[in-house]
């Protein structure tokens, strides 16, 4: 889960088409603002995401520039939703506001961990061991940042719960964080997970000669139906985590995601395998 802070997802699509419709009405950043009776630094941070546009400012924008009455009432309401206050704005301090936004906005979620259980699935005890490891002495950032993902595990109880296809490498289910007790707790919530109606759990084994994505860090995409909410991507580089908003290259990890599912095993030899991990870890305790 990224930490930085920035532009949330909907003000950087904000900015991104309000720049696509200046381009469509074939006006420089220089015209467009002498038209607007602004300066080219304002509107350069409106379309850049450095300044958030009020929703009188977005409107001007779309009196210039013209367009579709539909495109325009769509661009007028998300700039109103930007200032939505969403769960997570109380949690500021911890969460990346454009993540958690992304992850209760989106229709579809698809997750390839190669690490850890993703955070929707995680159970208390487990995620309390990953997040001690990472503030082993701030006992306070350790229940804050607790408590902020497991307030996260709530969307997918709500009724516009989103599909959740997780994919994982065998070796997340087999890594023992927290210790046997933690890691059966962690396995039998990943077996419930799997009954929930719209979340699938299925994994991929080490045995197979070749994993796609091989040495690639984890993906998740979020995909969605509505207009304006471009899919976009979340992927771990080795300098963090990055945001994939290009249609091209969210386009690949689409396709690095087929293949990854490709490759793991059908679901019920899926929840066999997690179940069968989880007695062998039992039996070990024995």
């Amino acid at each position: 889960m990224p930490s930085e802070h920035g532009p949330t997802a909907r003000h950087r699509r904000l900015a991104a088409e309000l720049r696509r419709l200046r381009e469509r009405a074939e006006l420089t950043p220089e015209t467009a603002a002498g038209i607007l009776g602004w300066s080219r630094t304002k509107l350069v941070r409106i379309e850049t995401a450095k300044n958030l546009p009020t929703v009188p400012d977005v409107a001007h924008i779309l009196e210039t520039y013209g367009g579709s009455a539909a495109v325009r009432a769509a661009l007028l309401q998300l700039a109103r939703d930007i200032r939505t206050r969403g769960w997570w704005t109380s949690y500021d301090d911890v969460l990346a506001g454009s993540y958690a936004e992304l992850e209760d906005a989106a229709d579809r979620i698809r997750s390839w961990q190669t690490e850890v259980v993703p955070g929707l699935l995680q159970t208390p005890e487990y995620a309390r061991v990953l997040i001690e490891g990472e503030f082993p002495r701030d006992p306070a950032e350790v229940d804050r940042r607790l408590q902020a993902r497991m307030t996260r595990r709530a969307r997918l109880a709500r009724t516009d719960a989103p599909t959740f296809e997780v994919l994982l490498a065998e070796e997340v289910l087999r890594r023992p964080v927290g210790g046997r007790e933690v890691m059966v707790g962690q396995l039998a919530a990943l077996l419930e997970a799997g009954r929930r109606v719209g979340t699938t759990v299925r994994v991929v084994p080490m045995v197979i000669d070749y994993r796609p994505a091989l040495g690639l860090g984890s993906i998740v995409l979020f995909q969605f139906t509505a207009p304006l909410e471009l899919d976009t991507a979340y992927v771990d580089t080795i300098a963090g985590g990055m945001y994939i908003e290009d249609i091209a290259q969210v386009a690949r990890c689409s396709v690095t995601l087929d293949r990854i599912s490709d490759a793991a095993l059908p679901l019920k030899e899926s929840v066999d395998l997690i179940a069968a991990i989880r007695e062998e870890i039992q039996s070990d305790d024995r």
